[in-house]
């Protein structure tokens, strides 16, 4: 009787070790920087040649300079980015989602040369734009000094279209996974159809609202090319721009410090808008399904 050769099995490195190598060379790729960060935000001498990877002193001599420098108006900086990214990032979700409603519902006449050119627009980097829009805020300056270069609200502007069309995409592929038969129920109810949006729509659309919404805050908060160029004020700077001042040519060595503990707030803010609206994003799909 022949005896049958079972397979050999791949040994454990050749199967699950891989991942783990590949996995421990993402996280210290990702983390060295951040380590650094935190070492340099802590180091009581706060340059840039007396930080090292694992800190060897504590001290929050950064952070106290941060708040108490005269020259360094990180409290005007910080409410600056938030007068600007909230604003921008609520408009801009409430367009897009109109918007991502009237695609995925109605159709007219246009509606698929329209979502082709929204999908064309974002394949452009937004930094090719930045002559064109200096141009046009620096003319709409001179006739609305309030909208023009150098303003608040000019680079709301921006930050609000640019944020339309990929929000706008997002929202319509997602639109489109809610049944109709939703929304001919409610008409039939007598709904109108800003009722079968804002009362049926939006709820169960709340997870994509809340990616959208994250994205456009994130980007806006974290942009430092569009913000350099219309605000050069320094107290009317955002934290991107405040922040790199504190890294120029002409800055004292201490200041890599003082930018390093800059970075780390900011950073946190960024992860506390992320964890509050992450309950959104993992349920809600279901949230206002109905019952059968």
């Amino acid at each position: 009787m022949a005896t049958v050769k079972r397979r050999k099995r791949p040994g454990w490195i050749a199967e699950f070790g891989w991942r783990h190598l590949v996995a421990v060379a993402v996280l210290v790729f990702g983390l060295v920087p951040i380590l650094y960060v935190v070492s340099a935000a802590f180091n009581p001498k706060g340059t840039l040649s007396a930080t090292s990877l694992l800190p060897t002193d504590f001290s929050l001599v950064s952070f106290d300079r941060l708040f108490s420098d005269p020259n360094i108006p990180f409290a005007s900086w910080f409410a600056n980015s938030l007068m600007i990214a909230v604003p921008a990032a609520f408009i801009s979700i409430l367009i897009s989602s109109l918007a991502a409603y009237a695609f995925s519902r109605f159709r007219f006449r246009g509606r698929r040369p329209m979502l082709l050119f929204l999908l064309l627009i974002q394949m452009f980097p937004a930094f090719l734009s930045v002559v064109a829009l200096y141009l046009i805020f620096g003319a709409i300056g001179e006739f609305y000094p309030v909208a023009g270069l150098n303003t608040k609200l000019g680079l709301m502007l921006v930050y609000m279209g640019g944020a339309l069309g990929v929000s706008t995409w997002l929202m319509k592929g997602f639109f489109d996974t809610i049944p109709k038969e939703l929304d001919e129920a409610a008409t039939i109810d007598g709904a109108s159809h800003a009722q079968i949006f804002f009362g049926m729509i939006l709820p169960l659309a709340a997870p994509i609202i809340a990616i959208s919404g994250i994205l456009a805050f994130v980007g806006t908060m974290n942009d430092f090319i569009l913000a350099s160029l219309f605000l050069t004020d320094r107290p009317e700077m955002t934290l991107a721009v405040g922040l790199k001042t504190l890294t120029a040519d002409n800055s004292p060595a201490s200041y890599f410090g003082i930018f390093a503990a800059g970075t780390l707030l900011t950073s946190i803010l960024t992860v506390a808008v992320f964890m509050s609206l992450q309950r959104y994003i993992v349920s809600g799909l279901t949230g206002g399904a109905v019952k059968g």
